[in-house]
């Protein structure tokens, strides 16, 4: 494949997942080749290899006689993907916490108090993406940038999902900024890496034990929600 193609590739790549995050591509939307070949001005070739990249992402799904179509929320996917990434950015956050600056912390408050102001007329979108840009200002001056990748790759993989989970549990969100502001004041006084990264892990899998039990009040799949919130 030639280099002009793997750039329309790429193009029709982050097309299609910009559309998917903001969800004007929503879960079971079909994705019709020719029609989004038509809209970027280009060939259905490097179409079909975005796609297929996004399908070994697990973003889309292809299904004979269907075609191509966005994921389906999967309990099972998301809550793996929640409990890897509540070890590996509570890790993350733990050792880039030396790191972080008197600006870098105000910078992260100064997003936490937005969140807070967003309460009253919430939008769930908007919420998700500023709790994202709140975390990855912690977690992203880790000395270990090969914790940052796989923190930064499975949000990015779940990014169709994590864009609208506050949706699925809104009283949550509540809950959330005032956990921002305990994680804050633990970096601050300087308390120890384990303690810090304890906060952060009792915190993502707070989210993910609240969309359990919103999605799956009669089932516990797996753990019971009181020990989720201690893994």
């Amino acid at each position: 494949m030639t280099d002009a193609s793997l750039s329309k590739s790429q193009r029709a790549y982050d097309w299609i997942k910009a559309r998917i995050a903001t969800q004007e591509f929503t879960p079971g939307y079909r994705l019709v080749l020719g029609t989004i070949a038509k809209e970027l001005d280009m060939s259905v070739v490097p179409v079909r290899e975005a796609v297929r990249q996004l399908e070994a992402e697990r973003v889309v799904t292809f299904e004979r006689n269907v075609g191509a179509r966005v994921a389906m929320v999967d309990d099972s996917d998301y809550r793996a993907t929640m409990q890897a990434v509540s070890i590996v950015e509570s890790a993350a956050t733990a050792l880039a916490s030396r790191s972080l600056t008197v600006d870098d912390i105000r910078q992260a408050r100064s997003v936490n108090e937005v969140m807070v102001r967003s309460l009253d007329r919430f939008e769930p979108r908007t919420f998700s993406a500023l709790n994202q840009e709140f975390h990855h200002l912690l977690y992203s001056r880790c000395p270990n940038h090969r914790l940052v990748q796989i923190v930064d790759a499975e949000w990015g993989r779940m990014s169709h999902l994590r864009d609208s989970i506050f949706t699925f549990v809104p009283g949550r969100a509540a809950e959330s900024v005032k956990e921002h502001e305990e994680i804050l004041v633990l970096i601050e006084r300087g308390a120890r890496l384990e303690d810090i990264e304890a906060a952060v892990r009792r915190h993502r899998t707070g989210t993910l034990a609240a969309y359990l039990v919103h999605e799956h009040p009669d089932e516990t799949l797996g753990l019971p929600i009181e020990d989720e919130a201690r893994l």
